[in-house]
């Protein structure tokens, strides 16, 4: 079912890439990333023949949590250029930059897809898994993890949308506790589904998924790409000295 799912995933990913390619834009990557996740939820479900209560609750979750950000992403992008991220790239691989975004954007996104969402398929394979209070713990854990992320997102949307915020960093509401309550708000949802995996009879090898989404968030992918953004700009190393960068807490004085 892992080689399946990673089949249907790759040539998904084949087809951002094509369409990538042809508007010279590999920012179109970030809006298959909340979607693919659906795919794997609903695939794995049908082709396991499981709708049972977990497996559907889990899909239920899988897709409240990717449709979002599908949304989200698209609306953010929508008439937009290049993100500086895939710029970046662009500028640094040259010749190489079709060779080098199908490995290393698509391709790359569709394995770390799959290792995330390897919870996911295992839950739809416990075809006698139980509602049990291990459940609910992981369904509140997820909650909060998607409510803290919705938030975040909120707050910075309405913070970029007033003119006198221009040039100005975000550090209030849930920014004021922690420097990426979006992307910390994903990880916690990715604990939840792990919780649920584990209460639903899954290996304890699903905790793959929650360490790979936290560590690709707070050391790779997230995290370090945009505090290199905002280094230098006005008020940020006061506020990198007053706020956590991942884990909210209470601002130090």
């Amino acid at each position: 079912m892992i080689l399946e799912t990673l089949i249907v995933i790759l040539g998904y990913f084949l087809g951002f890439f094509i369409i990538g390619t042809l508007i010279k834009n590999n920012s179109i990557v970030d809006q298959a990333w909340g979607i693919g996740f659906v795919l794997i939820a609903f695939y794995s479900m049908i082709r396991l023949d499981n709708y049972g209560l977990i497996s559907i609750l889990t899909t239920t979750l899988v897709t409240l949590w990717g449709g979002r950000l599908f949304y989200h992403i698209m609306k953010r992008n929508f008439g937009k250029p290049e993100d500086f991220r895939y710029a970046s790239w662009r500028k640094e691989w040259g010749k190489f930059v079709i060779p080098r975004a199908f490995f290393q954007v698509y391709m790359l996104q569709g394995l770390l897809m799959m290792v995330i969402a390897f919870p996911i398929i295992l839950i739809h394979q416990e075809l006698m898994s139980r509602f049990s209070i291990l459940t609910v713990l992981g369904v509140l854990v997820w909650i909060f993890g998607y409510v803290f992320e919705v938030v975040g997102d909120a707050q910075l949307r309405k913070f970029k949308s007033s003119p006198v915020n221009k040039g100005k960093l975000m550090m209030s509401g849930l920014w004021r506790y922690t420097r990426h309550p979006n992307y910390f708000g994903e990880a916690v949802m990715w604990w939840g589904i792990f919780i649920i995996a584990i209460s639903a009879g899954a290996s304890m090898l699903s905790v793959i998924s929650p360490i790979a989404i936290t560590f690709l968030l707070l050391y790779v992918s997230g995290v370090p790409l945009l505090e290199k953004a905002m280094v230098g700009r006005p008020g940020f190393e006061a506020y990198s000295r007053q706020t956590n960068k991942f884990i909210p807490w209470i601002p130090k004085k």
